[in-house]
């Protein structure tokens, strides 16, 4: 498990609060173009992140650069900026109209964490009219370089992740759906710990949590609260949107797992051994094994080592995903290829 530096993120809950665990509806167009703010200032070599922030610094536009004084690559940014929507219209007019009382704290909050006391944010923290047309353009304008063209295959694989966790909570219950979110959640009795930038600590009182997945962030869960909702916990979706190709929308596994790890899945509902298995992906070794790190982490496949070798094979729960609808085809990778074995 990554830790950071033993500094942690407590949520004590009350029984109420766990009898009132759900899950997001729909993705909040705001609060993804905020984490991706986010992932664009972080400079860790993420293996899918990289390639894509090299992507959008060369087309993210200048008009929408205002929002890294306000959101922070730790994960904080004030919440009057990503305000639960359905759309990106919606947002930017809650953005617009939140109160002053609300700036002021939510500014004074990210500043004291790391972002800047510019002369722009002191303009929206005493509510000057130009200094709020900066942050309209800029909301709108980061949208459309970033989010706009992928929106559809963002939501479609949403929705498949959520209802992946769906399944997960009805067949293994809150606390395998709680810590399987991440692997630096953990239960300590009542209270959930996450490994974090810095020590925080909150207390329910019974308004429960939404799960909300995130495919524009990559590091350790956050937690958002708006008004008096639910405590938010936004997560890493099982696979972040830079890995989705645009005709995974039609194929809600893909959608949750990516193109190449679905395939996996489908290829292991029969036993393979990691080689083998790399020959019926047409990847390197290296890369079907960090395929089936992936599956096992999510409890979709077992492994066992034989010898040299490691073999794989789909586990009741990964069985059940690809019989339940998910996945077309099903009927040609009950019938695989022979595979050739060494004799012993």
């Amino acid at each position: 498990m990554t830790t950071l530096g033993g500094v942690v993120l407590r949520i004590r809950c009350t029984v109420e609060d766990l009898l009132r665990v759900s899950i997001a509806e729909h993705p909040a167009p705001l609060g993804e173009l905020t984490l991706a703010m986010q992932m664009l200032q972080r400079r860790d070599p993420h293996p899918a992140f990289a390639p894509w922030r090299h992507r959008m610094a060369r087309t993210f536009a200048v008009e929408g650069s205002p929002l890294a004084q306000l959101v922070s690559p730790l994960g904080a940014g004030p919440l009057f900026l990503d305000p639960p929507s359905s759309t990106v219209d919606e947002g930017v007019d809650r953005v617009m109209s939140a109160s002053r009382v609300d700036v002021r704290a939510e500014l004074e909050r990210v500043c004291a964490i790391d972002r800047p006391r510019t002369p722009w944010v002191r303009g929206l923290a005493e509510r000057d009219k130009e200094a709020w047309e900066v942050l309209e353009r800029a909301l709108r304008s980061a949208y459309r370089a970033t989010l706009a063209e992928v929106w559809p295959r963002l939501r479609a694989s949403f929705h498949a992740e959520t209802a992946w966790r769906a399944r997960v909570l009805a067949r293994d219950g809150l606390r395998a759906t709680l810590t399987g979110l991440s692997p630096s959640i953990r239960w300590r009795d009542m209270t959930l710990e996450i490994d974090f930038p810095r020590e925080v600590d909150i207390t329910l009182t019974g308004q429960g949590i939404s799960l909300q997945p995130s495919l524009l962030w990559a590091s350790h869960p956050l937690v958002a609260r708006h008004g008096d909702g639910p405590l938010v916990l936004i997560y890493p979706a099982l696979t972040p949107l830079p890995l989705l190709t645009s005709g995974e929308a039609a194929d809600p596994l893909s959608g949750l797992l990516g193109a190449t790890r679905a395939r996996a899945l489908r290829a292991l509902t029969f036993d393979r051994t990691t080689s083998e298995l790399a020959k019926e992906l047409s990847v390197t070794v290296a890369a079907a094994s960090l395929q089936t790190k992936t599956l096992r982490a999510a409890g979709l496949v077992v492994s066992q080592r034989d010898g040299k070798a490691v073999r794989h094979r789909c586990t009741h729960l990964g069985l059940d995903l690809l019989t339940s609808g998910w996945s077309p085809g099903l009927d040609e990778v009950m019938t695989p290829a022979p595979v050739s074995r060494p004799r012993t």
